[in-house]
């Protein structure tokens, strides 16, 4: 296996493991439980890891981290939505 497609399915994964959470919070409309810090810097992270990519010229990194950072950002705004 590439070192390519290895990174291509880590950061599929990456990116997916937002997605349980973001369909939680919006199927109760609650997110109590939330911790915004966390997400906050997660977000930053994820935006460095676009910054990362694009100097290096990688679309996988760059790719798979903008999904997450959009997932990310999804559940940042639900999460102050419905935080209660």
């Amino acid at each position: 296996m590439s070192t390519e497609v290895i990174g291509i399915v880590a950061g599929t994964c990456t990116a997916l493991s937002l997605l349980p959470q973001l369909v939680k919070i919006i199927q109760k409309k609650e997110a109590r439980d939330i911790s915004l810090f966390y997400l906050i810097v997660l977000l930053a992270g994820l935006s460095l890891w676009v910054w990362y990519g694009i100097l290096r010229k990688d679309i996988p990194i760059i790719a798979t981290n903008v999904t997450s950072t959009i997932l990310n950002i999804a559940i940042i705004i639900l999460g102050i939505r419905y935080k209660k």
